[in-house]
């Protein structure tokens, strides 16, 4: 059985992720590793076959998605070269986290391909949605990276093929402190904006990781370094909160950490307003952007923020058995679905979450 596992590489969630959903596929399959995109901060420790330079978003310095850079670094004519010349053919099975080129040449070649992503969950119609509309923002996401069939990853678990977050071993392995300092992960802010806003609370010490500077500099309470994962990491342990984008993989790892979280979703980019609508839901704080009007709100979490309470147990194991189980092995049978969901509830039973959800999914089959 011979697999490509696409991942996106603009950011670092999807490569977060990776590093501990790999060694479990190569445990069962055949596999081969493609990465497209730019942005990412954070390398594999695996041997990558194919990369691609595919279709990423860039990152502004007032908040958002820089769209004229990500319009002017966009190359169509060279996508489709990649999409083209991507041997999926070779392949029994395409995974692909929220990856275009992948994703359009399994659809182009008939080859099989299921997401196995965020994007995936945020997607569903039982995931919590921004109450403004943005039908061009759902219309990209839908189709970037177009699949087959869809298993997803949420803060909750909204639908039947959702599951909590892949919470990577070495933040599991973390035995975390209170050292009175928050952790700032906003990468869409060039510092001096971040820097303006921060100093506003001279109380609060502040661990700031940039993407915009290559050395470590200090501004009265607030330090500013450059991107390490290693470093960022230790700081977030060792945080009183973390104050973020509203991505994935760190607010998930900051509520798993059990910091309390204030979140900032990019502008122009929906898939953080509806991460935003479903962090708001559960309690956590969100302002718009960093400007005066809601320095209220961040005065209140750093005096009163509370850290919200989550399950986040180890299933990626069993998440991936039942992909090759299903989509590999061919064993599309009832009692292969029953062994997985009695699994599932069997973890999740600690809370009493077993559920409607499992029976749906029970009853699909």
């Amino acid at each position: 059985m011979k697999v490509l596992y696409a991942i996106q590489g603009t950011g670092n969630g999807h490569l977060s992720r990776a590093r501990d959903i790999i060694p479990l596929l190569q445990e069962r399959c055949e596999l081969d590793i493609l990465i497209s995109g730019v942005q990412a901060d954070i390398d594999l420790p695996y041997e990558v076959k194919f990369r691609r330079k595919g279709l990423s978003f860039i990152f502004g310095k007032k908040g958002g998605v820089d769209l004229w850079k990500t319009y002017h670094n966009s190359n169509t004519k060279n996508l489709i070269k990649e999409i083209r010349s991507l041997p999926v053919k070779d392949y029994d099975l395409i995974i692909n986290d929220f990856e275009p080129v992948s994703a359009w040449a399994a659809k182009l070649n008939g080859v099989p391909a299921i997401s196995l992503s965020h994007q995936g969950a945020v997607l569903s119609k039982f995931a919590p949605k921004p109450s403004n509309s943005d039908w061009i923002g759902k219309l990209i996401l839908k189709n970037y990276a177009p699949c087959n069939k869809s298993y997803g990853f949420h803060f909750e678990r909204y639908d039947n093929n959702i599951f909590t977050p892949v919470i990577r071993t070495q933040i599991r392995n973390l035995d975390p402190t209170n050292d009175g300092h928050y952790t700032v992960y906003l990468p869409a802010y060039k510092d001096e904006l971040l820097v303006k806003a921060l100093t506003k609370f001279p109380q609060t010490t502040w661990q700031v990781f940039s993407k915009h500077n290559k050395r470590s500099i200090q501004v009265k309470n607030v330090s500013i370094r450059p991107i390490d994962n290693e470093a960022f990491i230790e700081s977030m342990a060792k945080s009183k909160g973390v104050l973020c984008g509203a991505g994935f993989e760190t607010p998930a790892e900051a509520l798993f950490l059990k910091k309390k979280l204030l979140v900032i979703p990019m502008k122009n980019q929906y898939e953080q307003a509806c991460n935003a609508a479903a962090l708001e839901a559960m309690g956590v704080p969100v302002i718009k952007n960093l400007k005066k009007k809601h320095h209220a709100t961040i005065a209140t979490w750093l005096e009163k923020g509370q850290v919200i309470d989550v399950y986040y147990p180890d299933i990626t194991k069993n998440i991936i058995d039942l992909i090759i189980e299903e989509h590999l092995n061919k064993k599309k049978s009832k009692e292969v679905v029953h062994q997985f969901i009695n699994t599932i509830d069997n973890i999740y039973g600690a809370l009493k979450i077993k559920s409607t959800l499992a029976l749906r999914y029970y009853h699909e089959f």
